[in-house]
């Protein structure tokens, strides 16, 4: 079967958002959380994954375009059919609850 008709319906997002420090990139990288938040569940810092309906990520990239400066800003969705699809291998302390650590 050709991987376009899979339905992939987990994603991996990652995102860094240029100059942060400025009060443009701050604006962008407050935006960019909490369009991510509606739609995947936050991992780390600038990580998001989870479950998104392939009409879910189409108003998410949507969304996202937005309001990045597609010059500076990068982010990448990596697609896979579903969170069992994937092995992941945690280093370190994985215990921390991942919603708290972003400020």
């Amino acid at each position: 079967m050709s991987k376009d008709k899979f339905n992939y319906n987990y994603a991996f997002l990652f995102y860094d958002i240029a100059d942060e420090f400025s009060e443009a990139g701050k604006y962008r990288v407050a935006k960019v959380f909490k369009i991510c938040k509606k739609y995947l569940k936050h991992h780390q810092k600038s990580i998001f994954r989870g479950n998104i309906t392939p009409a879910n990520q189409l108003k998410l990239e949507t969304e996202l375009k937005k309001v990045i400066d597609k010059d500076l800003d990068f982010i990448s969705i990596i697609k896979v059919q579903n969170s069992g699809s994937f092995v992941e291998k945690t280093l370190g302390n994985d215990k921390k609850e991942v919603e708290s650590i972003f400020i």
